[in-house]
């Protein structure tokens, strides 16, 4: 065992153009911008930390990651309740953010990508409510619009094809047609 112990402290996202980013994460996340180096770096935050979220900006010709590459797969932002996560799904959808919604048991989750293909997950940890689960068994059910919003009962089994969740922002063939 290690003699020291860390905690996750930011991620630091490289993206084409640093505005568009800043406006994203701030519209969308409401992360707040804390400091800015010249047109190359933005600090965002969303608690008491300087920054939870670091960007750095390539340019508009950087290429972006192969899609079946090793490396990071999403960021995860959690929400306190299902209120925040309803709010901040109809956010996203009604700007045409492509957004695959899934209950996982333990958690609600929303899949999506933002302006730079970087894939991000809003969620929210059920495990304490009454339909939740203690452990995730590999469930991922479809969660309809209704459903986050409370007026239609669960509809389990309803599969969401995994490679879907990783590429919401990419406009996923079929997502569109597949949600309820």
């Amino acid at each position: 065992m290690n003699a020291f112990r860390v905690t996750l402290g930011h991620a630091h996202l490289k993206v084409r153009d640093l505005e568009r980013a800043i406006t994203f994460y701030t519209q969308f996340l409401g992360l707040r911008l804390t400091e800015r180096v010249g047109s190359q770096f933005a600090f965002l935050s969303g608690g008491t930390l300087h920054h939870d979220l670091a960007l750095q900006a390539l340019g508009t010709a950087a290429p972006g990651t192969p899609r079946h590459a090793v490396g990071l797969f999403h960021l995860a932002f959690e929400v306190p309740d299902r209120e925040s996560f309803a709010a901040a799904y109809h956010t996203l959808d009604a700007a045409g953010i492509p957004v695959a919604a899934v209950d996982h048991g333990i958690s609600w989750a929303m899949y999506f990508a933002d302006p730079d293909g970087n894939g991000l997950e809003i969620y929210w940890d059920t495990r304490r409510e009454p339909h939740g689960a203690e452990t995730w068994n590999g469930r991922s059910d479809l969660l309809s619009a209704q459903r986050i919003d409370g007026v239609a009962p669960n509809v389990p089994h309803v599969l969401v094809n995994p490679s879907l969740t990783r590429d919401a922002g990419e406009n996923a063939p079929g997502w569109r047609e597949t949600r309820a």
